[in-house]
């Protein structure tokens, strides 16, 4: 297989963290006999400082050619003023929509070494394993804004056609798992919601093998505390998932595990963790690559159809956790390269098991 990667490392810890997952598909798709090309571009406050745009059109150019692309993180105290014409977030979100990524996929599982670093009770967190499929072009991140005197408006707008796809994303999901999908709304009081359960209740009546649920959004936030464990896939629109899906990430321990896909109708995705660009910790050498390897997994497995590798990594992330030094946010002591290394090792090892 040949394959092109665009990498975006972005700012604050991202380039460690994608340095630390490009160093982990290189190992596992060298020895498969792949060829594979990785192409690093700008993007967020580091294309703001040397393009005066956060996302370059060689950037746009680089990522459409590419076959999937891999993104550490953007944004930092540099360019947090919120009153700024241009902003590292706007590289992002015009990244998306360039990509035609609409479906967010973020999975949660809770590693039984982490489980007690959770604010959860270990014994509520027994048997999770849901995944979040959160859509991503539209709601209120991309409607209309306006500032009218002292009265801001941002326009929160759903298409059928939008809620549709993200839906079919999520039963195609669902009936690959456990069958079960909840949808999240706030069909109580929203127009879009009450859009969004009625197309979400159609479609899913036109598959086989799912089971629908609705919650209601502010339900959905205490039962993901109360009993995490009764979910498989859920979904929902794109502010409700933000939101939720940093409430689910904390009860695997840390940010720095969970990763993401975002994906559209064609194989090609944007991978990345879902933690920040945490500057406070960036050039120390302690950030938590296990997030973003993670997200090379999911790269493998939705992009280049490469389930093997994808579960050769996944198993090798989960052997470092069980019994490898792990960084600072987990309680240990190690390095992003030591955890990185102890990845690759692992890797190593499975592949000369399986000889």
């Amino acid at each position: 297989m040949r394959a092109h990667i665009a990498v975006l490392p972005g700012d604050g810890i991202g380039p460690e963290v994608t340095a630390a997952a490009v160093a982990v598909l290189r190992e596992v798709l060298a020895h498969g006999g792949h060829v594979v090309e990785f192409s690093e571009h700008a993007i967020g406050g580091i294309a703001i400082d040397t393009t005066g745009e956060p996302l370059p059109q060689a950037t746009i150019d680089g990522c459409l050619g590419a076959d999937a692309v891999l993104l550490g993180a953007v944004g930092g105290p540099k360019w947090s003023d919120p009153q700024a014409t241009v902003r590292p977030e706007q590289g992002l979100l015009g990244l998306r929509a360039k990509l035609g990524v609409y479906a967010n996929l973020r999975p949660l599982r809770v590693h039984p070494r982490l489980a007690a670093l959770s604010p959860l009770k270990a014994e509520n967190l027994v048997g999770v394993d849901l995944v979040f499929v959160r859509e991503l072009t539209g709601g209120a991140y991309f409607g209309r804004k306006s500032r009218e005197g002292d009265v801001a408006i941002d326009e929160c707008r759903y298409s059928e056609g939008e809620v549709e796809r993200v839906v079919k994303r999520a039963c195609e999901l669902a009936r690959a798992r456990r069958g079960k999908l909840t949808s999240v709304d706030k069909a109580n009081v929203l127009e879009t919601s009450r859009l969004w359960r009625a197309t979400t209740t159609r479609v899913v009546a036109e598959q086989e093998g799912i089971t629908l649920e609705h919650q209601l959004v502010d339900s959905m936030a205490m039962l993901l505390l109360t009993r995490p464990s009764a979910y498989d896939v859920i979904v929902t629109e794109n502010l409700f998932g933000d939101i939720l899906t940093d409430e689910a990430a904390a009860l695997a321990g840390s940010l720095g595990v969970s990763p993401s896909a975002s994906l559209g109708d064609g194989p090609r995705g944007l991978y990345e963790p879902i933690h920040g660009s945490a500057p406070d910790i960036a050039g120390q050498g302690v950030a938590n690559p296990i997030g973003a390897i993670l997200s090379a997994a999911m790269l493998l497995r939705h992009s280049l159809n490469l389930a093997d590798e994808a579960d050769a990594v996944e198993a090798a992330v989960d052997d470092v956790l069980a019994h490898a030094e792990l960084t600072r946010d987990l309680g240990g002591r190690a390095s992003t390269t030591e955890v990185t290394d102890a990845v690759v090792a692992r890797l190593a090892a499975l592949r000369k098991a399986a000889a």
